[in-house]
């Protein structure tokens, strides 16, 4: 772990417990595959042991099929990874009947990341995936909202909440709102989706950015502006993590350029309930299973009980 190495402070601990609970669904540790890096989790069987990560994010859907973005889609930076997929996928309906069986034998939790473009759209779509047994739903709303202009929901606390309030008409399992970095006042952002019914909160969701090819003299991407995830945004991904909590009442997970154990520890220690590993999967399919270890590896060797008591934070401080 490329963290400063300090003597520990107890040695010869018990095997420390790895779970937490989250809006009240048991993961076996806090470790997630984030939303469009695993795809519906069979894409890695065989570069991995699946069973032991906490939960699955799955790629994001929507109530109807896509197509995604045409031309490039991907592109490397020197600190992360750009994307612009434009949520490809089969749609709600060909998810639960294709997909879903499969994932669900995989044993993480399942956590479906929804999308859309309308909130009669999402609120259409979470209640198709209330019949099925998803464990809980991501609702992303970095998506753009068609019947505002194309600001995207997760830019303005009102947009965000109202999201919110039409999936809890239709969904009552536990619901985890995907926040957007780009939002001018993400606090407010936060506590609007909280205040309208959100079980816990992820962020951060990718940076707004962009790259030119010099060549072309063109810029990359088709629509200009990609997401920029990857190792280049995990200190500011930290600090919004950090002053969410303080803002808070409910779990947040943290993400955002998680690379090995260390990087994972410090959103834990931050007060995250539990990390999503993205990006770096690509380059390490067997990543997620070697956090686990180091974090459990961490704990044992500081003689730290249980995922809980990694935080430096506490809620009555």
């Amino acid at each position: 772990m490329n963290t400063h190495e300090q003597a520990p402070s107890q040695s010869g601990a018990a095997v420390p417990d790895l779970s937490v609970c989250i809006a009240g669904i048991h993961f076996r540790n806090p470790v997630i595959a984030a939303s469009g890096t695993f795809g519906y989790g069979r894409e890695y069987q065989g570069l991995l042991d699946i069973a032991c990560l906490g939960g699955i994010c799955t790629k994001g859907l929507t109530l109807h099929p896509r197509q995604g973005n045409a031309g490039p889609r991907l592109y490397e930076t020197p600190a992360g990874l750009l994307n612009s997929i434009g949520l490809e996928n089969p749609g709600i309906p060909a998810f639960i009947e294709q997909e879903l069986p499969a994932l669900r034998e995989l044993g993480p939790v399942v956590i479906a990341n929804l999308s859309g473009s309308a909130v009669e759209e999402y609120r259409e779509a979470a209640g198709l995936l209330a019949k099925t047994s998803v464990d809980m739903i991501e609702l992303n709303i970095s998506c753009p909202n068609v019947q505002a202009g194309g600001m995207a929901f997760g830019l303005d606390p009102g947009p965000a909440a109202s999201v919110v309030q039409a999936v809890r008409t239709v969904w009552d399992k536990p619901l985890m709102v995907k926040l957007s970095p780009n939002a001018p006042d993400l606090l407010a952002v936060a506590r609007a989706c909280v205040a309208a019914g959100a079980d816990a909160l992820s962020l951060v969701n990718t940076f707004q950015a962009m790259a030119i090819d010099i060549y072309s003299r063109k810029p990359v991407f088709q629509h200009i502006r990609a997401g920029l995830s990857g190792p280049g945004i995990r200190p500011l991904a930290l600090r919004m993590v950090w002053d969410l909590w303080e803002g808070v009442r409910v779990p947040v997970v943290g993400l955002g350029g998680i690379a090995n154990a260390a990087d994972a520890l410090e959103f834990l220690l931050a007060g995250a309930a539990a990390v999503q590993v993205g990006s770096a999967t690509f380059a390490r399919p067997p990543l997620m299973p070697e956090i686990i270890q180091g974090i459990a590896g961490y704990m044992q060797r500081y003689g730290i009980a249980g995922i809980a008591d990694l935080s430096i934070r506490s809620r009555t401080s």
